[in-house]
C-alpha cells in the first residue's frame, strides 16, 4: 500500500471500498501531517482529532454510504456545520453552533465523507486576514478568503476542501499556494447554509490536489455524471489566450506562467489564439465591485447595525464604501452584467476554454494583505466556471497559477480542458 496521502480521491475511495485501506488509517495520516505542519501553516480554525478519528471508525464499521466513503475533507469556516463551531472568521460568532450542516456539507457526508475540521477564512470572507501562512513560504500570504482550505490542500493535510468565492476567494489562494482551485458555474453547488456576502456572486467552490479530484468531488455532490466521470478530450481542445482588460496588473511571474501554459498547450497539439478584449468587458471589474459593495451592506446588516465595534477597520471601510453605492448604480451594474452574459457565446466563439491570468503574480509578502482579486472579479460576476492550476515556480519557491474559464453551465468541458492542460504542463516540467 502506498502512502495514503499520495492516493487520489478516486483511488483512496476504491481502496477503502475494497477493504485494503481503512478510513481511520487515512484520517490518521491526514492528522499526522496536520500535527507536523499546523504550527507553521495555521490552516485550521477548529480541529478535534479524537472526534475525526471516531467519525472515521464509524465509517469503517458501517456499509459504504457512497462514493466518498471514508474520504477526509476540510470545510471553510464560512460554511455551517452542526457538530463543529462556525465562526465565519469573526469574533462576533466565536463558538457559534449552527443548528444544521450546510447543504454541501450534508451532501458530502451523505456520500461518506469525513469532515476533519474547519479551515480558516478571512473575516466574513472579506479581506481581513486570518492566521494562515502560505505553506510554500510562510513569510507570504496564502491569499483569501479560502486561505485555510487552499493551504491545507497544498500542504498535503487533506486532498479536498470546500471554499467560497465572491470576488476571487477560491482561484487566488489556489494560485498562491500551488493547488487546484475550481469555482463552478454560479449555483452548481448549493449555497444553503453558507454565510451570505453578496447573493448575486457567492459561489461554493473546491480546493483540490488535482483536476480529477475536484471534478470527482463536485460530480458526486451535484449528481453530474459528466463531471464525476470526466475524461481527457478525444482531440486537442481549442483555447483562447485572453489577457483581459486588466493585463497591466500582470507581474513578471504571471506573464511567465501564461507563456509557459501556452507553449505547453501548443506542444501538446492544442490550438491557441489571442483574443481581443471586447468593449463590454472593459468595465466589468468595476461592476462587480459595485454589486458586491451594495449587497455586502445588506447581507451583513445585523453585524453592521448591532455589532459595529467588533468589525475590523478594513471591513468597516468596505461597508462604508458599500453604503455609498446607490440603488441606481447597482441596478445599472446588474443590467450591464446581464448584457455581457448575453454576449458570452460570441466571445468564446470556437474556443473550448479561455486561458487567462489567475492572480497578478506570486503571493505577496506578509500575512496582513491577501492579494488583489483583479483577475477574478469579472469571471465571478459573469457566473462562468473557472479552474486554476499551478504553472510556474519562482526563485522564492512560490508558485504562480494560470486560470481556465469556460461557458456558463459547461463545467464538464472546462474540466476536460483542465485535464489536458494539467498533463501538458506535467510533460514539459
Amino acid at each position: 500500500m502506498p502512502d495514503p496521502l499520495s492516493l487520489s480521491v478516486r483511488a483512496a475511495a476504491q481502496e477503502i471500498a475494497a477493504g485494503r485501506l481503512s478510513a481511520e488509517a487515512l484520517a490518521a495520516a491526514c492528522l499526522d501531517r496536520i500535527a507536523a505542519r499546523e504550527p507553521v501553516v495555521g490552516a485550521w480554525h477548529y480541529l478535534d482529532p479524537a472526534a475525526a478519528l471516531a467519525a472515521a471508525r464509524r465509517r469503517d464499521a458501517e456499509p459504504p454510504r457512497g462514493p466518498l466513503h471514508g474520504i477526509p475533507i476540510g470545510v471553510k469556516d464560512l460554511i455551517e456545520t452542526a457538530d463543529m463551531p462556525t465562526g465565519y472568521g469573526s469574533a462576533i460568532y466565536e463558538g457559534h453552533r449552527p443548528a444544521a450542516d450546510a447543504a454541501c456539507v450534508a451532501l458530502a457526508r451523505a456520500a461518506g465523507a469525513v469532515v476533519l475540521g474547519k479551515t480558516v477564512t478571512t473575516e466574513f470572507a472579506c479581506f481581513t486576514a486570518g492566521k494562515t501562512a502560505n505553506p510554500r513560504n510562510p513569510a507570504h500570504t496564502p491569499g483569501g478568503s479560502s486561505s485555510g482550505s487552499a493551504a491545507a490542500v497544498a500542504d498535503g493535510m487533506v486532498r479536498l476542501a470546500f471554499g467560497t468565492q465572491t470576488a476571487g476567494s477560491v482561484i487566488r489562494p489556489a494560485a498562491y499556494c500551488g493547488c487546484v482551485g475550481y469555482k463552478p458555474s454560479f449555483g452548481l453547488i448549493p449555497r444553503a447554509g453558507v454565510k451570505p456576502l453578496a447573493d448575486s456572486l457567492d459561489t461554493v467552490g473546491i480546493l483540490a490536489r488535482t483536476v480529477d479530484d475536484a471534478a470527482f468531488f463536485t460530480g458526486i455532490l451535484t449528481e453530474r455524471r459528466a463531471l464525476r466521470e470526466v475524461r481527457m478530450p478525444p482531440s486537442p481542445p481549442r483555447f483562447g489566450l485572453y489577457r483581459t482588460p486588466m493585463w497591466g496588473e500582470a507581474e513578471p511571474s504571471t506573464i511567465a506562467a501564461l507563456d509557459r501554459a501556452r507553449a505547453a498547450l501548443e506542444r501538446a497539439g492544442a490550438w491557441v489564439a489571442e483574443i481581443v478584449v471586447p468593449s463590454e468587458h472593459q468595465t466589468l471589474t468595476a461592476a462587480q465591485e459595485t454589486i458586491m459593495g451594495f449587497e455586502l451592506v445588506r447581507a451583513l446588516a445585523d453585524e453592521r447595525l448591532n455589532h459595529s465595534a467588533e468589525l475590523s477597520p478594513r471591513l468597516a471601510q468596505l461597508l462604508d464604501a458599500g453604503m455609498a453605492v446607490g440603488a441606481d448604480a447597482y441596478d445599472a451594474a446588474i443590467a450591464e452584467t446581464a448584457a455581457a452574459r448575453a454576449r458570452l457565446d460570441g466571445f468564446f466563439g470556437p474556443c473550448d476554454a479561455m486561458l487567462v491570468p489567475a492572480a497578478p503574480g506570486e503571493a505577496p509578502p506578509g500575512l496582513g494583505y491577501t492579494g488583489n482579486p483583479v483577475f477574478n472579479r469579472m469571471w465571478t460576476l459573469l457566473g462562468v466556471p473557472c479552474l486554476t492550476l499551478p504553472a510556474v515556480s519562482g526563485d522564492s519557491g512560490l508558485p504562480t497559477g494560470v486560470q481556465l474559464v469556460g461557458r456558463v453551465g459547461d463545467d464538464a468541458r472546462l474540466i476536460a480542458t483542465g485535464l489536458f492542460l494539467e498533463r501538458a504542463l506535467a510533460e514539459t516540467a
